[in-house]
């Protein structure tokens, strides 16, 4: 698909004109396309309200209104919706040339920046569709996509959101994907294409033997009972010019979760592919770090494994110890991810020492329980950074929610015949903040450090418009997480 950009006016001849308007906005078509006299009459410019008619002249085949909502209620979310609805209205008209303009009015009220990037995002995001595993897929009708809006900073930001919904995708398509297709392997192949395609990006991939010279007891420990060899993934960014800090994003790279010995119910254990959504949400970032230039050193680091059984395998009451020398009793298998993560993150830690550190996670079912899955649980270990990552979701449309990490649950994670547990005691409760207290072990507590826990939002989520709902017995991916760290880095600057 051909994705454009232009001022607002006169449309290009396509199959189908959208026009996205706040309520009680007057209804004018541009220039060379005539409609009926009574098209407009019943349109309330209700929030994604849609009211569609066939032009009676001009470049445009048929015309569609979408509703933004009230004027002073409007947000880039709003927008980024009503553009995600155009698209799909465009997908059950089989039109293939679409053009999507935004009012002069909505523009000004949130920014002609923001308007653009946010209808591009919703735009091109509501095209995706997962078709690697067909093997006689459909060809999507849809050939151009225009988004158009008033001035130079519409287009600028259309721009940019163009390459946020690129990375979305990106990372949507490494958690669809097949376990034995997106294996750590296949994420490594996948970072070493983006360091390829970057003249600002490096890649270091790490096997068995060098994590092993490392200490790294804990990332093998759950990767033993696999024949596919674990990785760990190191992806850098160096921005054009002078750094003003070194930021690392690390992300759990489960590319499938049986539960090893304590091993989870058969019904929906195929959605364990999507125990690497943290991975790819670093790596979908990192992805838009190609096209968008930030004044940060950006680490990305992906500890990669399979978590399955054979005579190998990790069993309940097994010790490791992990790179920093901390052993852990292994009392359930099954919470595997905090231990790749805590090898990952005393590397970051002790090797880059970043300014600060974000990881996530598929962690815990229990963030669901808590949660549901329109917010992604949040930790963080200052105020600032709590902060930073509330605003960010909030303009990106992935909402994370900050919740409690108290030294209670940190010393709740000691173990009895090891220095920790990889669970804790189910009196204590809290079984998100026991994961990021697992964590916590490993991150040195000067270090300004994120965890954030995205089992809830990563798939199987409602339908957002531009992202989440289901195709039949199957979930699909959201994406969440590579967006969201890049507006965190764009705001820090």
């Amino acid at each position: 698909m051909k994705f454009t950009t232009k001022d607002a006016g006169k449309p290009a001849k396509c199959d189908l004109l959208v026009l996205c308007l706040t309520e009680g906005a007057d209804v004018d078509m541009p220039p060379g396309v005539d409609v009926p006299e009574s098209f407009a009459a019943k349109f309330d410019g209700a929030a994604k309200s849609k009211r569609g008619t066939f032009a009676t002249s001009g470049s445009a085949k048929e015309v569609l209104l979408i509703g933004l909502g009230a004027l002073e209620s409007l947000d880039a979310e709003g927008l980024r919706r009503a553009a995600a609805v155009a698209v799909k209205e465009a997908g059950a008209r089989s039109a293939a040339t679409v053009h999507i303009e935004v009012s002069g009015v909505a523009c000004k009220a949130i920014g002609g920046d923001i308007a653009g990037r946010a209808a591009a995002e919703g735009a091109v995001m509501a095209t995706y569709t997962y078709i690697d595993e067909k093997s006689k897929p459909d060809a999507p009708a849809l050939k151009t996509l225009t988004v158009a809006g008033p001035g130079t900073d519409f287009k600028r930001g259309a721009k940019r959101g163009e390459a946020l919904a690129r990375a979305n995708m990106f990372t949507r398509d490494l958690q669809n994907g097949a376990g034995n297709v997106i294996t750590p392997t296949a994420l490594a192949k996948a970072a070493q294409g983006l360091a390829k395609n970057s003249p600002n990006m490096t890649v270091k991939v790490m096997d068995e033997a060098a994590m092993k010279k490392m200490g790294m007891g804990l990332l093998l420990g759950v990767s033993q009972g696999s024949t596919e060899p674990a990785k760990l993934i190191h992806l850098t960014y160096k921005p054009k010019g002078k750094s003003k800090g070194r930021i690392a994003f690390v992300g759990k790279g489960l590319t499938f979760d049986a539960g090893g010995y304590s091993l989870k119910p058969s019904p929906k254990m195929d959605e364990m592919r999507f125990d690497m959504s943290g991975g790819a949400a670093v790596l979908g970032a990192m992805h838009a770090l190609t096209e968008i230039d930030v004044p940060f050193e950006v680490h990305g680091i992906v500890p990669s494994s399979e978590n399955l059984i054979d005579g190998n395998a990790t069993k309940p009451g097994d010790v490791h110890t992990g790179m920093n020398g901390t052993t852990v009793e292994i009392l359930n298998t099954d919470a595997e991810g905090r231990l790749i993560l805590a090898d990952a993150l005393n590397y970051v830690d002790s090797k880059v020492k970043p300014d600060v550190i974000i990881d996530l996670a598929t962690l815990t079912g229990a963030v669901i329980v808590g949660l549901g899955h329109e917010l992604t649980g949040m930790f963080a270990s200052s105020e600032g950074l709590r902060d930073a990552l509330l605003e960010a979701g909030e303009a990106t449309g992935e909402a994370v929610w900050p919740l409690p990490l108290l030294d209670a649950h940190k010393e709740g994670m000691r173990g009895k015949s090891a220095d920790l547990a990889n669970i804790g005691s189910p009196a204590m409760g809290a079984g998100p903040s026991q994961g990021a207290a697992f964590l916590a072990h490993f991150v040195d507590e000067s270090r300004e450090w994120a965890h954030l826990d995205i089992a809830g939002t990563a798939w199987n989520t409602r339908d957002r418009d531009w992202a989440g709902g289901n195709v039949p017995g199957r979930g699909l991916g959201t994406g969440v997480g590579a967006r969201l760290l890049i507006e965190y880095l764009l705001r820090r600057a």
